[in-house]
């Protein structure tokens, strides 16, 4: 009854994108970023390690950078631990209780932590609409496309994008910034989307089409903060504390030739740190580490990224 362990599988490539009917594209004084459902306890089910997360991950994170660069407001759903049966009603016929009275399942997870000024609204059924003031917080700030991101593609993200369109508002799938149970069922809620109620998109899609239609941006890189000057906030002192921090042990104790991944660093504490060196203007990516996984090898991609 409850959610079951997700076997890994790979996320889709832009070449499975299924074809939309509609030409819609994401402008940011019209749009809102939904940050859907990213517990603890539903990235739990899933080895975290393993594909789609880390990917996942990484795309949410460029979303949100991409959102804060041009305005776009940026809106979570999470759902409550102990819920009462009169609150979740039929839910408990199909998925049991749901969360459990455990603090650690209820959190955010940290890569993706909402941050000051982000709104966190409490999800009680599948749409992020129903029991909840997304309409009107949309409608009072003039907005009306959402762009949806996170888990499970076709559980609450496709039955949000299938209740914004019949509240009037253009919803954006992004197509590689969900996880599903399955790659089969992935691809149909995309192919759902596409073909009945919105738009099935990609990360890159959305982040280009924000920085294009944004008045403070000019461009992919500015909107990602990607610029050498920034790069100077970030360096091999502040590797070291991130890293000892994330490690819980003294920066000394830190094997500088072994891979951390094996050393009790895993992806999602990883993707924390690649989020804060990104916001300090260094372009780097989940991956970049992840191929280069030592601390010495960090260090020398700090020392060429600050020394352009």
């Amino acid at each position: 009854m409850a959610i079951p362990a997700i076997t890994s599988y790979p996320m889709p490539s832009a070449e499975a994108q299924p074809e939309n009917r509609v030409d819609w594209a994401p402008e940011p004084h019209r749009a809102v970023l939904l940050i859907h459902d990213m517990q603890q306890y539903f990235l739990n089910k899933y080895d975290t390690g393993q594909a789609p997360i880390p990917e996942l991950v990484e795309h949410i994170v460029r979303l949100r950078e991409a959102a804060n660069a041009t305005g776009v407001p940026v809106i979570y759903t999470a759902q409550p631990t102990d819920q009462p049966d009169e609150d979740r009603a039929l839910l408990n016929d199909f998925w049991g209780p749901g969360l459990p009275g455990a603090p650690e399942q209820y959190p955010i997870i940290d890569a993706l932590a909402p941050e000051d000024g982000d709104t966190v609204l409490t999800k009680w059924r599948y749409s992020a609409f129903q029991r909840s003031p997304l309409r009107d917080m949309m409608r009072d700030q003039g907005r009306d496309q959402l762009i949806i991101c996170g888990v499970y593609a076709h559980i609450g993200c496709m039955a949000t994008a299938l209740e914004a369109f019949m509240q009037d508002v253009q919803a954006f799938f992004v197509f590689d910034a969900v996880a599903d149970f399955s790659s089969e069922e992935h691809l149909m809620a995309g192919n759902y989307v596409a073909q009945r109620c919105g738009v099935t998109t990609t990360t890159a899609q959305v982040c280009d089409a924000l920085a294009t239609g944004s008045s403070f941006t000019t461009s992919a890189d500015s909107a990602f903060g990607a610029a050498n000057a920034g790069a100077a906030g970030f360096g091999i002192n502040e590797l070291h504390d991130e890293i000892a921090e994330l490690m819980d042990m003294p920066i000394a104790d830190v094997p500088r030739d072994e891979n951390l991944l094996f050393f009790g660093l895993d992806s999602i504490r990883l993707m924390s740190l690649v989020e804060k060196m990104r916001r300090s203007g260094i372009d780097v990516t989940f991956v970049d580490l992840v191929e280069a996984p030592t601390l010495a090898q960090w260090e020398a991609f700090i020392n060429e990224h600050t020394s352009m």
